[in-house]
């Protein structure tokens, strides 16, 4: 991490000269910056946005579920504050809505919306799609109940959106191991096939769970599992996958392996032929 902070309480304590500042350090926000040469990572660009509020802003929005431990945020994303200031610098954008003080929790000496009020942030401003991409990563990360942000949402009923809220939570599944998981999950919800159930186990000869299949439908022993690029460029994961897929096909399932760049559709006749009925 690189060190972030605020150039003119640098120059007032005497822990750099102007000269040093421009020379060494470069501005990654109005008034806040980092070592020239560092690297910046997503918490970095975090610490910026909060110091460049006056460490007065609330960290929001997929920032927040990050702070949360949520993975898949990309270094790049906008940093959401919740601040009463609407000329925000490029990389960060503000807003000015009601947080109640059981929806603030502090990580990291910052202020952030907790785990609850971030799902209800993230589930009615993202398309639906990526909103429950980013809930699945967020409830995997911090396990809370569907239940507890809906409660929330009825303090907020007048909260743009938040119709949607009820729907979006329902399709929320900590199973989800990735983004790719998630929307694979929705294809065959959206086309009218049953839920699948996430993290099915395979038992092994000892009675315990051997390995675990991504998604599927034990009533039809029909699985679907999406294959990352790890899985053919890591020689020993791939001689390890052949293992597993042996195992699983002498116990009868048929699996949907999904590759990167598969259409939906191509998805959906697979899965008819796997014996799969919507």
């Amino acid at each position: 991490m690189a060190h972030v902070f605020i150039g003119s309480e640098a120059l007032a304590a005497g822990k750099v000269t102007r000269y040093e500042l421009g020379r060494h350090h470069v501005r990654v926000l109005p008034n806040v910056y980092a070592p020239r040469r560092a690297q910046l990572t997503l918490l970095d660009r975090i610490v910026a946005a909060w110091l460049w509020s006056k460490r007065r802003g609330v960290v929001t929005g997929l920032a927040a579920s990050a702070l949360h431990g949520a993975r898949w945020v990309k270094r790049g994303v906008v940093i959401e504050l919740n601040l009463a200031n609407n000329k925000s610098p490029a990389g960060v954008l503000t807003r000015s809505e009601t947080l109640l003080d059981d929806e603030i929790a502090h990580l990291r000496g910052m202020a952030v919306t907790t785990v609850e009020r971030t799902a209800f942030d993230l589930a009615r401003r993202l398309p639906s799609g990526r909103a429950v991409q980013r809930l699945d990563a967020l409830v995997r990360a911090a396990d809370f109940r569907a239940e507890d942000v809906l409660e929330l949402a009825q303090r907020h009923r007048g909260a743009r959106d938040c119709l949607r809220i009820p729907r979006i939570l329902d399709l929320m599944d900590a199973g989800a191991q990735s983004p790719q998981e998630t929307w694979l999950r929705l294809l065959f919800i959206n086309a009218g096939y049953p839920r699948p159930q996430t993290q099915i186990p395979i038992l092994g000869p000892s009675g315990f769970p051997k390995y675990y299949l991504d998604m599927g439908w034990p009533e039809f022993m029909v699985a679907a599992e999406y294959d990352g690029e790890q899985h053919r460029l890591d020689d020993a994961q791939y001689r390890g996958d052949i293992g597993r897929s042996e195992y699983i096909e002498r116990l009868g399932w048929r699996r949907i392996r999904v590759l990167a760049g598969d259409s939906g559709a191509s998805i959906l006749r697979r899965a008819e032929l796997a014996g799969l009925r919507r």
